[in-house]
């Protein structure tokens, strides 16, 4: 079946839209470094972008082939995506409001975890870039074009994390702690939602495939 490529890409940046989400990033970035310098929350952005770049490009290449080869099923990778969104969510409700307090660990990176992984880098949208680019389905250069929809939108995620320096200067150190306890929420809720989208993903892949 000929595949009209515009189509595809319009289609492709939408979906891709909704899955890595940059105006929830936006979010979680002010809200986890709300307490930071302006420089770090910069270099803490373009971090993030790279290796959540580098994970979706991974997806694209070897994604489908090393799942099929462990024989694990892309429901699995929502509902752990799941869970972990839902106690990093909690932890923002009841744990310290003061973002600062989670680089006392000299290992932890939260350009890494939460804004890479599980947040812009999600199960979502790691699912969405392989099912986007299935080998059995789309050849390399529509596979090639799918890869630039999704590079666009990480660097428009980008952008949006370098707007939290003035966004921060607007709501002030009150502000940012009602903030982070509001993305808790958020994040909670919305871990519970991918778990459920889990449980109804046949009918989902058999949409994505039409």
């Amino acid at each position: 079946m000929e595949i009209n490529i515009f189509e595809k890409i319009v289609k492709d940046f939408f979906f891709l839209w909704a899955t890595i989400d940059p105006i929830g990033t936006l979010a979680l970035f002010a809200s986890v470094t709300a307490n930071l310098p302006d420089q770090h929350r910069k270099q803490i952005a373009l971090r993030s972008a790279i290796y959540s770049a580098t994970i979706l490009l991974g997806a694209i290449l070897i994604g489908q082939i090393i799942l099929t080869y462990m024989g694990i099923q892309l429901i699995s990778l929502q509902i752990s995506g799941g869970i972990i969104l839902f106690l990093f969510g909690i932890q923002m409700v009841f744990g310290n409001s003061n973002p600062s307090s989670q680089n006392r660990e000299p290992e932890h990176d939260i350009a890494v975890f939460p804004l890479a992984i599980p947040s812009i880098a999600s199960p979502g949208a790691i699912m969405a870039v392989i099912l986007l680019t299935d080998n059995y389905s789309f050849n390399i250069s529509t596979q090639f074009f799918t890869a630039l929809v999704m590079l666009l939108i990480l660097a428009i995620t980008y952008c949006f994390m370098l707007l939290a320096t003035p966004i921060m200067k607007v709501i002030g150190k009150n502000g940012s702690a009602i903030l982070i306890k509001l993305m808790g929420m958020i994040l909670a809720a919305l871990s519970i939602e991918l778990i459920m989208k889990a449980l109804a993903i046949p009918k989902w892949l058999d949409n994505i495939a039409n």
